[in-house]
């Protein structure tokens, strides 16, 4: 018995990514998608970074919703502001938004039921992320100090991982991209998300939402380290993980909900 062909259209795609990726180029798969070439002189500057990264360190956020004024933006004006992220396209459910506010509603019977609550949402950084799991290219990926990123140049734009992130985190790059963070490079056709602003990290310094925040609401650290604030904290106040069932572990905790 002869091994079954494999369909003249999928040699056909292969042929064609193969090429593309063998000349240090990019050849499109489909409209407004490309894959990009890896290795050599166009190495990942997000695998790059990620290799240098320990495995002694959790890097986490904890996030106080007590002290989130409803109303207030500081947090995702600074995000895009040092991410490059703009939010000017015609048709808004095309705008990337790496971070967001969302209102919780307390619904269970009693005094509070009916009380608001403010919420900033983003990327999770989860220890075991469904979004890494399910990309079939490897570009959704976790570094050693579990900031969960996506490198632009192995992404394909298929957008598996926008499908699998419960928290709806991700935002697929619908346009061509002006006015960007050389730090942080983006692309159209690719996904992306929050990155805990890796690049400032990776200097010593804290996220960009953490800094803005005029209320003090952000705490940002290791969480490996018992003498950090962060562990300190979350070791002395209960705190919660969104979607904890799903036993993804996540990087980003909130207090008060």
């Amino acid at each position: 018995m002869t091994a079954p062909q494999m369909p003249t259209a999928r040699r056909a795609f292969i042929a064609a990514a193969g090429a593309g990726v063998a000349g240090l180029g990019f050849t499109a798969i489909a409209p407004g998608l490309h894959l990009m070439a890896v290795g050599g002189a166009n190495a990942s500057e997000a695998r790059k970074a990620a290799s240098a990264a320990s495995s002694n360190v959790r890097w986490g956020l904890l996030i106080d919703a007590n002290k989130c004024a409803p109303g207030c933006t500081k947090c995702i004006d600074a995000c895009h502001s040092e991410n490059g992220v703009s939010e000017k396209l015609p048709d808004p459910r095309q705008n990337s938004q790496w971070i967001r506010k969302i209102e919780l509603v307390d619904r269970r019977p009693g005094k509070t039921q009916g009380h608001t609550t403010q919420l900033p949402m983003m990327c999770q950084h989860c220890a075991n992320p469904p979004c890494v799991d399910v990309c079939p290219t490897g570009a959704s990926m976790k570094r050693a100090d579990g900031i969960v990123l996506v490198d632009r140049h192995t992404c394909i734009g298929c957008r598996y991982c926008m499908m699998a992130c419960p928290y709806k985190a991700r935002s697929f790059v619908h346009a061509p991209l002006t006015e960007q963070n050389p730090e942080v490079p983006r692309g159209q056709g690719c996904v992306e998300s929050c990155t805990l602003c890796v690049h400032r990290i990776d200097k010593g310094q804290q996220p960009a939402c953490v800094e803005s925040c005029p209320e003090g609401a952000m705490t940002f650290g290791d969480l490996n380290d018992p003498d950090s604030a962060i562990a300190k904290r979350i070791a002395s106040v209960p705190t919660t993980q969104v979607r904890a069932d799903l036993r993804l572990d996540q990087g980003v905790r909130y207090e008060g909900i």
